[in-house]
């Protein structure tokens, strides 16, 4: 699974965990290796492979009748999998040995329409984009002898900058897409959420205080986006541009897009759904990623992204030939970033981010390709490869992230590595995603106290705001209630209401805010005049209990 954190969205949340291949099991496997498959002398069957660090454990029975018993029980696992969470419709796709061996839809598309999921139809597949933007650059390297992963971003968009002059000229593309920037997960979320594109966003990226260049993993969707665009660039040519010409066309990906009015135009597409209860999903919004298209702005189908992994399973080759340079994929693939393992635990083992994408190892000790992708507003992905069987598996859902893509993943995983499950997986995933619906902001799930100040009068607080970072804030009186209003054209917009004195409350929105979500506008006072706020929502980004940025800090302009 992807990196995903703790905050309620599948955007940006970054928990690195290779579900179903970081166990410490006692197990043995029950047959030997092949003739053509040596093994060890010992009790344990063990193939050996080129070096030491390429053995692995044997599967419990031959690898075709493994694979081929692990696909009969697909669909019983997904429909459960629906079942037991309420999430509407899920989409899959298992590649062995290059051939699509599985293929198929269940549920329904929209809750509204009952129109059910077939192999046609579209899903946003959100950080799942990551991986395949991957591709896209290490196609571009392999067709360009002049660009490489270690080109600094500032060559293609020489006004491009972060808060640190070193980081803006030394940051690589490889740094970007492997979350090494020192830029903190949520980076830039928060002014797309209020509806700003990407070029605003990377404007703007040199207003965030940055963690330790290279010596820090922080999640960032629009740090991705910046290593995206800045390829792109070195072609003359948008992402979308770039992406359609080196990826999807030449692999016959026709159901795949970065942009979100194609997505839409689809006839056959599966809309989203939010978790609004225990197993309850409704189709309440439509999100559009095109601000962060390298990151997380992809809609496709299964099928599609089969042709992909069949394409990364074959080391670059298709039909026989060449496509992406061995050694470049090769670099997408190696560890860059420490993700995961507990430090205080010898016996956990470490994981690690490639370029765009995740690498562990499966208790058999085998490399486990694999990145999750999700919405808190109602979408769910995964597609995890296992090389060294030849082998892929990608589940994309339209329910909001409820462990289901990752749970039938790693089900899979067991059923061909051991012939049964190593844990419950979905119900030790469907626990631990329960609070990434959660709502969010400093004051959720508070009243206003009963012993509050009262506000001053409406007027006090009418006024322009600026903010280096989100640029100009208005508050409007109507019939004495208070309208906030952000983004561009102040298309951002929600009620101020009185909570304490000239602590006011409103209710963020967006992909990182759900239902539920209410926060603090602290109006600042000198005598009788309101000279600021801090909107405490966007101030500590990506989530209470942070420290303040900064960013969410508005001086009054008139």
């Amino acid at each position: 699974m992807n990196g995903m954190s703790s905050r309620n969205t599948g955007k940006v949340r970054v928990v690195v965990v290779s579900m179903g291949v970081a166990l410490t099991l006692g197990l043995t496997a029950c047959t030997a290796a092949t003739a053509d498959e040596p093994s060890s002398s010992g009790g344990l069957a063990v193939t050996l492979g080129e070096a030491p660090n390429q053995d692995v454990v044997d599967l419990y029975t031959d690898r075709d009748t493994a694979v081929s018993a692990a696909v009969d029980a697909l669909p019983q696992l997904i429909e459960k999998a629906l079942e037991q969470t309420g999430v509407p419709g899920a989409q899959v796709a298992v590649v062995s040995n290059g051939d699509v061996v599985f293929e198929e839809g269940y549920g329904v598309r929209d809750v509204t329409t009952k129109e059910p999921v077939d192999t046609d139809t579209v899903f946003q597949i959100a950080s799942l984009s990551k991986p395949l933007s991957s591709s896209v650059v290490a196609k571009a390297i392999t067709d360009d002898a002049e660009l490489s992963w270690e080109d600094p971003v500032v060559n293609y968009l020489p006004g491009f900058a972060l808060g640190d002059p070193y980081v803006t000229e030394h940051g690589k593309i490889a740094d970007y897409f492997s979350h090494r920037t020192g830029l903190p997960t949520g980076s830039g979320d928060d002014l797309e959420d209020v509806g700003f594109d990407a070029d605003y966003i990377m404007a703007h990226l040199d207003q965030v205080p940055l963690a330790s260049f290279r010596d820090t993993y922080q999640y960032s969707n629009l740090g991705l986006t910046v290593g995206g665009e800045a390829v792109a660039a070195s072609r003359g040519q948008t992402w979308a541009e770039t992406a359609n010409e080196l990826l999807f066309e030449p692999l016959g990906m026709t159901s795949t897009t970065t942009l979100h009015d194609e997505y839409l135009a689809a006839d056959d597409r599966a809309a989203m759904h939010a978790r609004t209860g225990e197993g309850e999903y409704e189709q309440l919004f439509d999100r559009d990623a095109d601000a962060e298209a390298p990151a997380g702005g992809v809609a496709s189908t299964a099928g599609d992204i089969a042709k992909w992994m069949n394409m990364v399973l074959a080391n670059g080759e298709v039909d026989g030939a060449e496509f992406i340079d061995p050694l470049v994929l090769a670099q997408t693939y190696s560890a860059h970033s420490i993700t995961g393992g507990d430090a205080t635990n010898l016996t956990s083992r470490t994981s690690h981010y490639g370029f765009g994408t995740n690498v562990g190892s499966t208790v058999t000790g085998r490399v486990n390709i694999s990145h999750s992708g999700a919405f808190g507003w109602g979408a769910s992905t995964n597609a995890t490869m296992i090389p060294d069987l030849n082998l892929g598996i990608v589940v994309l859902t339209n329910g909001a992230p409820a462990g289901v893509p990752e749970s039938i993943a790693s089900e899979f995983v067991d059923l061909v590595q051991f012939g049964a499950q190593t844990r419950p997986w979905l119900d030790l995933l469907s626990g631990y995603f329960a609070h990434f619906s959660d709502p969010t902001g400093d004051l959720k799930g508070q009243e206003p106290p009963t012993d509050a100040a009262a506000a001053g009068p409406a007027g006090d607080y009418v006024g322009t705001y600026e903010s280096p970072y989100f640029g100009e804030f208005t508050v409007t009186e109507k019939n004495g209630l208070l309208t906030g209003a952000l983004g561009p054209e102040g298309g951002y917009t929600f009620e101020i209401d009185p909570w304490n004195g000239d602590t006011l409350s409103f209710v963020p929105t967006g992909e990182n805010a759900l239902p539920g979500s209410l926060s603090s506008a602290v109006f600042v006072r000198d005598g009788e005049q309101i000279t600021g706020v801090t909107l405490t929502y966007f101030n500590i980004f990506p989530e209470p209990g942070q420290e303040p940025n900064g960013l969410g800090v508005f001086t009054r302009t008139d």
